[in-house]
């Protein structure tokens, strides 16, 4: 199978996030001294407001684009800057979802969390801006913000149930 100029730039970006967020991730782990649960709910709530905030940011891009647009004031996504916004939202609500499923799990998981917690955020955000910044230009612009804020939070997602697991 031969892949496509745009494929292969898909598969670096994607590949290159991954590897930034294992690296980002396990040393996360290793720096952090562990912390009560109380410290850790808190950093939890710092991060679930700042992807909060990304999801709020999405939305209201989507309201702004759709405000200025003749063509799409009344509903619909006749302007193609409105699909665009609306892709770019629904992608991070997506994204929002899987992020708060793993922040709280590794929380509750174990008391080394806050650092990963912290850390995934800034992968979060960085990722969500890399994804916005890009979108336009295509797939394999998008492709490492979209991993960035992927693949951190299913590595998450695994070590929370390994953690889990093991108690």
């Amino acid at each position: 199978m031969t892949l496509s100029a745009v494929q292969r730039g898909v598969a670096r970006g994607m590949a290159g996030a991954a590897g930034v967020g294992i690296v980002a991730l396990l040393a996360a782990f290793r720096f952090d001294p562990g912390h009560v649960l109380a410290d850790r709910l808190r950093i939890l709530a710092v991060t679930l407001a700042v992807v909060g905030l990304w999801s709020a940011a999405a939305i209201g891009n989507v309201a702004r684009i759709r405000f200025l647009s003749t063509l799409s004031i009344d509903g619909g996504d006749a302007d193609p800057a409105v699909a665009h916004g609306r892709a770019i939202a629904q992608n991070t609500l997506e994204q929002s979802v899987l992020a708060a499923i793993a922040y709280a799990a590794l929380t509750l998981a174990t008391d080394r969390s806050a650092v990963p917690i912290a850390v995934l955020a800034l992968c979060f955000s960085v990722g969500r801006a890399g994804f916005w910044a890009g979108y336009r230009r295509g797939a394999a612009a998008r492709a490492f913000g979209f991993a960035l804020t992927f693949y951190p939070n299913v590595l998450a997602l695994l070590a929370a149930l390994v953690l889990a697991i093991r108690g």
